[in-house]
């Protein structure tokens, strides 16, 4: 197939479920090509010729790369023979993953559609991590620490929050706490036993960076400009390390890091953690 000129591609997401596999996947894969942005179009819960119908025709409408999740054979065929006959390329997201569990475990796919949805053990689990994690924000019910499973600490703006709320979509419950330079600690902080706890940091330049950007967008002046100063930042920073260092408690620098890449981070953390404590 020849280079497109266009800086943008139409993206069709069909799926019998949710479509946050294919969701995720297609970002994944687009976020690597700087100069082509797709086009989104998703389409959920497809489980029905007439349903179908709709997809197939919009893709005709706006021609592009598909990418599908559909486990009913002959809605796959419809598709596969609609992409064919406009030239367009198609592909089954699960398709060789299924083929291959299906070769190492000699046994055929049970073909249940939203099956990783399924109200067990582990979806409660993440709904009580949430439950927990909103509850524990910002230092609230700090007499109940002991209860998480991670404990975040870190000055104004090292993404605390966002990094909790991950962390609970993966089961973890985690309660963060701000650290303000010339105040003390929650004193539950200093015995708890239970909880893995993490000091998330950055660089000065990059706190300042946000803390401004978050008041240009509240469109808030402060009188008192230690909070976007970069010496004061710097000087918190070095509070919330020697604070750390001196409990130790491990240290996470978020400079250059996602949401995401700070939870794997810390998933790893307590995953090594659980199995030290397990052979001990």
């Amino acid at each position: 197939m020849p280079p497109r000129d266009s800086s943008f591609f139409h993206l069709h997401l069909v799926s019998d479920s949710t479509g946050e596999t294919l969701i995720t996947v297609a970002r994944a894969a687009s976020a690597q090509y700087n100069n082509a942005s797709p086009v989104e179009h998703v389409y959920p819960a497809v489980r029905t010729n007439r349903q179908l119908d709709r997809v197939l025709s919009e893709i005709e409408e706006a021609p592009g790369v598909v990418l599908y999740t559909l486990l009913d054979q002959m809605l796959i065929g419809r598709l596969e023979d609609k992409c064919r006959d406009l030239g367009l390329p198609c592909l089954s997201v699960l398709g060789p993953v299924l083929r291959l569990f299906q070769a190492y475990l000699g046994a055929e796919s049970t073909d249940r559609v939203g099956a990783q949805h399924i109200l067990n053990a582990e979806y409660f689990k993440r709904i009580d991590a949430l439950n927990y994690t909103m509850m524990h924000d910002d230092g609230q019910h700090a007499d109940e620490l002991e209860e998480a499973d991670v404990v975040l600490l870190g000055v104004s703006r090292t993404s605390k929050t966002p990094t909790s709320i991950y962390l609970a979509n993966r089961g973890v419950k985690t309660a963060n706490i701000p650290l303000v330079l010339g105040m003390p600690i929650p004193p539950q902080l200093e015995s708890i036993r239970h909880p893995l706890v993490i000091g998330l940091f950055a660089s000065p330049e990059r706190i300042v960076q946000i803390r401004e950007n978050r008041l240009l967008g509240l469109r808030v002046h402060l009188d008192n400009d230690q909070y976007v100063d970069r010496q004061a930042v710097a000087e918190e920073i070095a509070f919330s390390r020697r604070l750390c260092t001196r409990h130790n408690w491990q240290l996470i620098d978020v400079t250059r890091r996602s949401i995401e890449e700070t939870a794997a981070a810390i998933m790893a953390l307590l995953a090594e953690r659980r199995r030290l404590q397990a052979e001990g």
